[in-house]
């Protein structure tokens, strides 16, 4: 999946939410912090970490989101 950036970054959070992979705020917020978010190969555990165009993050087993 691709996500086209609007302004000149988004928090991760916040970016799992718009996308609509989890039902709400606090959801997103949780499984950043347990570590199921990749984030240009490495897993990202800052929920509120500015994802810029260019990064590609791996939610859970199956989502891949690059930023655009």
């Amino acid at each position: 999946m691709t996500f086209e950036l609007k302004d000149d970054y988004i928090e991760l959070f916040k970016l799992i939410k718009v996308l609509d992979l989890v039902d709400s705020g606090a959801q997103a917020k949780h499984i950043v912090s347990e570590g199921y978010v990749l984030r240009n190969g490495e897993v990202e555990t800052r929920k509120r970490a500015k994802i810029i165009a260019g990064d590609v993050l791996v939610v859970g087993d199956d989502v891949t989101i690059e930023v655009k």
